[in-house]
């Protein structure tokens, strides 16, 4: 549904690096030191903040990516753990909420940006 996503981050090359993993995929690098992954139409971007202060995570933010099947959603969760991303919030599983049954896994990035997998089933 979103166009792009951008993430600030302290350490470009890390947070490249973990992202490369955790899509398995690299990364395109722009002149101004901006990385970006695509899938569906959508781009998700990591960069230094423009404004030369430190990047920080927002806190209630995530960015949620939808996946195929919970198998995507658990590999995706399994790759950004051994990429140094860290587990919260409940294990991936199936919950069912105002939203309908949903799939989901939950990672923070190196740089502590909370992130979601997604997989919707047909109802």
């Amino acid at each position: 549904m979103y166009s792009h996503v951008m993430v600030g981050s302290n350490d470009p090359e890390r947070s490249r690096k973990f992202y490369d993993a955790l899509f398995e995929k690299e990364g395109r690098t722009d002149d101004k030191g901006r990385t970006a992954y695509g899938r569906k139409g959508s781009v998700f971007m990591i960069s230094k903040p423009i404004d030369g202060q430190p990047a920080t995570h927002s806190n209630g933010g995530t960015i949620g990516f939808a996946f195929d099947s919970p198998e995507e959603v658990d590999a995706w969760h399994q790759r950004g753990l051994a990429a140094g991303g860290t587990a919260i919030e409940d294990p991936p599983g199936y919950r069912e909420n105002a939203f309908g049954k949903l799939y989901l896994a939950y990672l923070r990035d190196p740089d502590g940006n909370k992130l979601c997998g997604l997989y919707r089933p047909e109802q």
